[in-house]
This record gives C-alpha cells, structure tokens and sequence, in this order.
C-alpha cells in the first residue's frame, strides 16, 4: 500500500497548522525560553538550589505557558511575577506583559504594569535583589519600568492595530454586502418593470376573452384567469422593493451600441460582437447582459484607459456566453482608480440569480470577464 497519498495532506495540515495563531503562541513560548535559557548558568550558581537541568526545566514551564496567553494572558502574568520574585527572571514578565497588551487592551495593560512595578519594587526593598538589576531605586526604576512600559506599549500597538484591520474587514464586508443588496434590488425592480407588463397584458386579454365568450361555457374559465392574473401583479407590487433611480428604463442588448459609444468617449475604444440569435432571448436576460458589459466597460476605463476593450456575446449551446477581454496596462494609471471594489459582488450576484456563472482574472496579457447564463431558449 502506497503512504503518498498521506503526504499531500499531512501536509497541508501542518501548513495550515503553522498558519495559525496557536504556532505563533508557540513558538513565542520557545523564544522566551531561549532568552531564557541564557540565565541558566548564573541560575545555577546561585544560591536557590537549583542545578543547570532543574533551573532549565523550571524556566521551560514557565515559558510554556505563555502557549495560553490568549484564552488566559493572565496566567503567564502571574507565573513570570513568581519567577521574577524567586530566580529575579525579568525576561518572561516581557512576554506577558506583551500579551496583556495585545489580547486585552490599554487598560488591562496598564493595571498590570502598574502592579509589575509595585510587585518589583516590593521585591528590590527585601534582601537578596541582585545588584545587576540595581543598587539604588534610581537604577531599579531605570531598568525595571522601562521594560514594563515598553512590553506593554508594543502589545497595546498591536491591540490597536488588530482593531483597525478588523474594522477594515467589516467595511469591506458591509460594502460587499450593501453591493450584493443593491443588485438584488435592480434585479427585482426589473423583474417588476418586465414581469409586470406580461402580467397586466395577460389581465387584460383574459377580459378581452371572457368578453367575446359571454354566455359561453369558457367564460367563466377566462374571468378567472384575468382575476388570477391581476392577483399576482398585486402581489408583485407589494413584494418587489422598489427604490427610486431616476427612472432610467431597464436597457437590453439594443443599448449595447450606446454603453460603446459612452466608452469611446471616455477613451477606451470597444469593439463589439454581438450574435444575431441573442437579441431573441428575453428581456430579463438582456437586461442582464446590458449591466454585466455596462460594469465591465467601467472597470476598463479606470484600470485600462485607452486600450481597446472586446466585447463578444454569442450563443452556445443552451448557454449564452459574455465575454469582455481588455490589455492589461504596461504601466498603472496615473491616479489611483477610485472605485469600492464592490463591482464584481454585484456582477456575480445577477448573473447567479439567473442561474448563470460569472469568472473574472488576468488571462495571460490581458483581464477577462466571461458569463455564462442560460439562455431560455428551445435549442439543440
């Protein structure tokens, strides 16, 4: 039996195992040990009975358990104050001032810098204080506070910044999603405006038979497919949000010619293909199509200006195919492209609420958006 295959995975285990917060926890806990370790040999002179190997030992639990300094920051804290108080170790309560600082904000971090130094002080005023950490106060505050400040203040940092890219992220999700909602709103006022209209012409031929079939047997059949039909418009209206936009009339594949024009006024020439069996597909998907090339000419226009953009859309299959192709640029635009980065979010939720699919990517020297979308025809 082979074990290859095992290896792939195992592999991908221990990648995304080494990504993770708990593998920086960890190799934290042995950088603390490794500064550690530096003391072992004065620890083992000293007058606290330890020997190289128990006072090596002791500093690896202590280190160990800063493995926890994200559920429990507290814990480590406590140990280090312990270590400092019985071998006069400084370099673990950095650490744990550090994750103080870092997983429970300014002002955790500064009560326990506070106590750090109250603990250290009570500590030099007994006998025993090693005369390298300071003979006078002056030099047990010049070695001792610093340290706590400064651990503390970079964790308080790194705080902050971990609040800032959270808050950044949710923006980002907000905008997406607010992207996504807005589309679905187009989506279903052109489902209203098109939907609607077939409605209320089904209303009003039903009448126009149930009129010319008065007395007949059908009659009765024909005013109640025209009450049915004025039935679902109502229910249409109360169940599409309607959102004002200035009115603008859902455009279809005829609009096409315009978006191009619009676009070579803005300076990015467009050649467009557009196959004579896809102006029978419904308006629905025209209007579809009409908004996944009117985005797709913008976004040239920003990150492409004046390079030419091809638009294709033809018929395979059952499926209608959109492709918009632009170079990629040599060289970035001279400003920064203002845009929300929400317009593909927008893209992809149409095109996917028709039951289409929708990829977008450089693809080789050039950018492509292809969508692919059912076209409701009876083809072979």
């Amino acid at each position: 039996m082979s074990l290859r295959p095992a290896f792939p995975a195992l592999r991908r285990r221990v990648d995304r195992w080494a990504g993770s917060p708990r593998a920086l926890d960890v190799v934290t806990a042995l950088s603390a040990f490794a500064l550690m370790s530096l003391d072992v040999p004065g620890l083992a002179r000293a007058d606290n009975s330890l020997t190289g190997i128990t006072a090596s030992l002791v500093l690896a639990a202590g280190a160990s358990t800063l493995a926890l300094r994200r559920r429990l920051p507290w814990f480590p804290y406590l140990v280090a104050l312990a270590l400092m108080g019985w071998l006069h170790e400084l370099t673990m309560i950095q650490f744990a001032l550090y994750s103080l600082g870092r997983f429970r904000g300014r002002r955790v971090a500064v009560v326990a810098t506070v106590l750090y130094v109250a603990v250290a002080y009570a500590l030099f005023q007994l006998p025993g204080w090693p005369a390298r950490h300071g003979e006078t106060v002056s030099e047990f505050l010049s070695l001792v506070v610093p340290i706590g400040v400064l651990a503390a203040g970079v964790g308080i940092a790194a705080y902050r910044q971990d609040l800032v890219r959270a808050l950044e992220s949710h923006r980002a999700e907000a905008a997406a999603r607010q992207a996504v909602q807005e589309e679905r709103i187009s989506v279903g006022r052109d489902v209203h405006d098109l939907v609607g209209r077939e409605l209320t012409v089904l209303a009003v031929r039903s009448e126009v038979l149930a009129v010319r079939a008065r007395g007949d047997a059908h009659q009765k059949d024909f005013e109640e497919l025209a009450d049915t039909a004025r039935r679902a418009h109502h229910m249409l209206n109360e169940t599409i949000v309607r959102r004002a936009d200035g009115g603008a009339e859902a455009r279809g594949l005829d609009g096409l010619v315009a978006l191009a024009e619009e676009s070579e006024r803005m300076g990015s020439p467009v050649d467009l293909v557009v196959a004579e069996e896809a102006k029978a597909l419904s308006p629905l998907r025209q209007t579809a199509v009409h908004r996944v090339v009117q985005e797709c000419l913008t976004n040239a226009a920003k990150h492409a200006p004046g390079l030419t953009v091809t638009v294709t859309i033809s018929l395979t299959g059952r499926d209608l195919r959109v492709e918009v192709r632009n170079p990629l640029p040599v060289t970035p635009p001279d400003r920064v492209p203002v845009s929300t980065g929400t317009g593909l979010f927008s893209m992809r939720e149409r095109v996917d609420s028709m039951g289409g699919s929708l990829s977008a990517g450089p693809d080789g020297d050039t950018y492509t958006v292809t969508a692919l979308l059912p076209t409701g025809l009876d083809r072979p």
